[in-house]
């Protein structure tokens, strides 16, 4: 038997983090192994348990959930561990400062349970950013500022196909739609990605999406479609 994905709760508010345990707790191979109520208690959580995915509240006192992310993805000791923010907006504008942090993606803290067990599985396999709809609805809203072309980029170390995979990894695609798409194998299309991770540094899949937007490989569409199953929200005032 496969050993249970541990997973760590970080969140300032006792009701989220004991909803979260209890639903996590409750599936077959997800254990919760700790939770913390700030950031800072996070952080040494995580630590100490270097759990598989640590589930951040994005605002925390103390520490925010993105300044834990970024000592997260600092600490060469824990890079098995996949942090996914939890917010309570779908345009969180601190998501893409997360993501860029080194967060393996987002959630919805209304999100339904079985979408949230998926996506800690998904996490935990470093398939990050949990959803191709999600993706394109990140990007689309958030990254519109014009790459920055005066820094070597590093595009330059990638292979024709690992551009390509790059590029369409960064749409939001699947490694089986990118598979469908260039005719061949999921399989290659992983050893794609995960070579053109290594070339780019980039920690996991959801930096691997930001570097190919903020390095002008992709450029965002200023109008996103709505995606399905994806319910519009106000923006704050």
């Amino acid at each position: 038997m496969a050993d249970p994905v541990r997973v760590v709760v970080v969140d300032d508010q006792a009701l989220m983090r004991a909803g979260f345990r209890a639903l996590l707790d409750a599936e077959e191979g997800i254990e919760v192994v700790g939770e913390a109520a700030d950031g800072q208690q996070g952080l040494d959580l995580v630590r100490r348990c270097a759990p598989d995915v640590a589930l951040v509240d994005v605002q925390m006192p103390v520490m925010t959930g993105i300044e834990t992310t970024r000592h997260i993805a600092a600490d060469p000791a824990l890079a098995g561990v996949h942090v996914v923010i939890l917010t309570n907006y779908g345009l969180d504008e601190y998501v893409f400062d997360a993501l860029r942090a080194g967060a393996a993606g987002f959630l919805l803290k209304d999100t339904e349970p079985v979408e949230l067990l998926q996506a800690v599985r998904v996490a935990a396999r470093g398939d990050a950013l949990l959803s191709p709809s999600i993706t394109r609805r990140l990007i689309g809203e958030f990254v519109f500022c014009p790459p920055d072309r005066s820094t070597p980029t590093g595009l330059e170390t990638l292979t024709r196909r690992e551009h390509e995979v790059t590029g369409l990894a960064a749409r939001g695609l699947t490694n089986e739609e990118i598979a469908a798409h260039m005719v061949i194998s999921p399989f290659t299309a992983k050893t794609h990605i995960s070579r053109a991770m290594t070339k780019l540094g980039a920690r996991d899949r959801a930096q691997l999406v930001v570097f190919a937007y903020e390095s002008g490989l992709v450029e965002p569409r200023r109008q996103p479609l709505p995606l399905p199953g994806v319910r519009a929200r106000r923006p704050r005032t």
